[in-house]
């Protein structure tokens, strides 16, 4: 399936574009969603941009880079961040009243990357108390607090009703 531009002007936005793209190009209902990071630091940025901060064709580590330094020159010192997810569910391309789940989740960011795991910025966030990054986490720990796997355990229990 061709990947579809994300000219959305929110995740919520983004999410529907991708799940009416992959319904239009399957002719199957769709599940999609849009997730990035928030920096409270940055006055919410990455936001929508999270994946392409640093440029559309920059790596992980370049993101991270960014959003590092950008903090070390701000005028606050508030690395208080969060994940957020929404994820979509449409029946068909043309549905009027998608499934649309949320999940957040709150950490902070750290000085210097950390850990092996996850993707993204998973090596600068840290939950919880502070003392592991999302990348020291297991994929089970990770999916059963992270932001999607909210998102997710919602569209789950409304697509039970």
């Amino acid at each position: 399936m061709p990947e579809v531009a994300e000219t959305g002007l929110s995740f919520v936005e983004n999410a529907i574009i991708k799940a009416r793209h992959a319904s239009r190009f399957t002719h199957l209902p769709a599940i999609a969603d849009d997730s990035g990071i928030e920096v409270d630091g940055l006055n919410g940025a990455p936001g929508i941009r999270s994946a392409r901060y640093a440029g559309d064709s920059a790596s992980e580590a370049d993101n991270i880079a960014k959003l590092l330094l950008g903090l070390s020159i701000a005028e606050t010192d508030s690395r208080q961040a969060r994940f957020r997810c929404e994820i979509v569910f449409v029946r068909h391309e043309l549905d009027a009243s998608p499934v649309i789940c949320s999940g957040t989740w709150a950490g902070r960011i750290a000085e210097t990357p950390r850990g092996e795991n996850g993707f993204g910025y998973d090596p600068i966030f840290l939950v919880g108390n502070g003392q592991k990054s999302a990348a020291e986490l297991s994929a089970e720990e990770k999916n059963r607090i992270s932001h999607r796997g909210q998102a997710l355990a919602q569209l789950v229990e409304r697509l039970k009703e």
